[in-house]
């Protein structure tokens, strides 16, 4: 069984009142992988700025 098959078994499971804080979980995980990435991203750009701020990559990309 898949994990994804096991964690609907689980779901299916949860009494009603506790659906709401599963799907809030659910909606927090997603959430807080999205921030990371966006979090990677932006470290990224701080350091490679460097090369992409410079007049030889203006050239570079002048014609496209």
């Amino acid at each position: 069984m898949s994990k994804k098959e096991l964690l609907m078994h689980e779901i299916a499971e949860v009494p009603d009142n506790l659906l709401e804080e599963v799907l809030d979980f659910v909606h927090f995980l997603k959430t807080r992988r999205s921030q990371e990435g966006l979090d990677t991203a932006l470290a990224s750009e701080s350091s490679l700025k460097k090369d992409w701020l410079s007049p030889e990559e203006d050239e570079a990309w002048r014609n496209l």
